[in-house]
């Protein structure tokens, strides 16, 4: 089974989902997301795999968000 890692066209959020899966519910914003129709920004082959990317994602994220704000 893998998985795919998806960026929310309304929000921004990172997601995970099941590469067989058709669509998916943001977990951030609730909007339904169509996988085909996603901007898909990493693949892996496990679970565990995955995780390990989406939080790298997901903390690479906050990183810029901090140093965007600093004056």
């Amino acid at each position: 089974m893998s998985f795919l890692i998806v960026v929310c066209g309304r929000c921004g959020g990172f997601l995970l989902a099941k590469a067989e899966q058709e669509t998916r519910t943001c977990p951030y914003c609730g909007s339904k997301i169509t996988l085909y129709k996603a901007k898909k920004v990493a693949s892996a082959e496990t679970a565990h795999e995955a995780s390990t990317i989406l939080r790298k994602l997901k903390r690479n994220a906050v990183l810029k968000r901090k140093t965007a704000k600093r004056p």
